[in-house]
């Protein structure tokens, strides 16, 4: 093996960020998937009788200001943040890998028309946008992820775009023309593969956004709505219960800084892998 295999392999071993984030994450996704079939207590029965029982082997994580279960909720909540953001994810990237490509390929007008607009869009912040938009098309769960899809769409075009200037001049590339090979597949076969260690960084960060983004949202009541639970709207009802029910908001937000730092510290753990993949080329 070589010197610089030697130290890629060390490195992935001894690499906190990758293991750290992929523990976080692991266990958020499968609090969620658990969650989606099965949780201690229903999340909707209210009682009257049990509102603002602090935690306890019935209740580990407490009940609120219904009497409703707070790890149950938690546990849907969590559930149903991730996936809004992975669908979010999904959309904006899949538009992002195909408007990206296409641009980057090829230049061209219609590249400084798509630039200009997604520097226009990048000047604001996404939530504003996000706003603007549900504000337009309404409230609800489909609105929120075709908003913030469309809204978090530029970051990944310019991504996908400057891998794709980068490499369409490269030498494979300049071989796979010579020799007859279609522009599609040179795009989506010979070059997107090439990419994937970049993107899948900012897949990571696309998750961070998503999650904060959705939260933000259903804590402004224009996400999620009840009965449904969310992680974002349980924060916000438990806002006035601070003092009185301390547990109502520590278990959601604890829950939202532990999906955001995995998601962090898997992305940091990709970038120097990936890092690392390419020093020793």
């Amino acid at each position: 093996m070589t010197q610089n295999g030697n130290r890629r392999q060390v490195h992935r071993k001894g690499n906190p960020y990758l293991w750290i984030g992929l523990f976080m994450t692991g266990t958020a996704v499968l609090v969620a998937l658990v969650g989606a079939f099965w949780t201690p207590s229903s999340t909707t029965a209210m009682s009257a009788a049990e509102r603002f029982c602090g935690p306890s082997l019935r209740h580990p994580f407490g009940t609120d200001n219904f009497g409703r279960d707070i790890l149950s909720r938690v546990m849907k909540g969590a559930g149903s943040t991730i996936f809004i953001s992975s669908l979010v994810v999904l959309l904006s990237g899949g538009l992002g890998i195909v408007v990206g490509a296409l641009t980057g390929y090829f230049g061209g007008l219609l590249d400084e028309i798509i630039m200009r607009f997604t520097d226009a869009v990048n000047g604001f912040p996404s939530i504003l946008l996000a706003l603007v938009m549900i504000s337009i098309l309404g409230s609800g769960k489909k609105n929120l992820i075709l908003s913030l899809g469309i809204v978090f769409t530029p970051s990944f075009v310019r991504i996908v775009r400057s891998e794709f200037i980068r490499l369409r001049d490269a030498d494979y590339i300049s071989r796979a023309r010579l020799m007859g090979v279609g522009r599609l597949r040179i795009l989506f076969v010979h070059i997107l593969p090439n990419i994937f260690s970049t993107f899948w960084v900012s897949v990571m960060i696309g998750f961070n956004n998503g999650i904060l983004a959705e939260s933000g949202m259903s804590y402004l009541g224009i996400g999620v709505r009840p009965p449904d639970a969310s992680l974002g709207e349980m924060l916000s009802d438990a806002q006035g219960y601070l003092l009185r029910a301390p547990w109502y908001a520590l278990a959601p937000g604890l829950t939202i800084v532990w999906i955001v730092l995995g998601f962090s510290l898997l992305s940091e753990g990709i970038r120097q892998n990936s890092g690392e993949a390419s020093d020793g080329k």
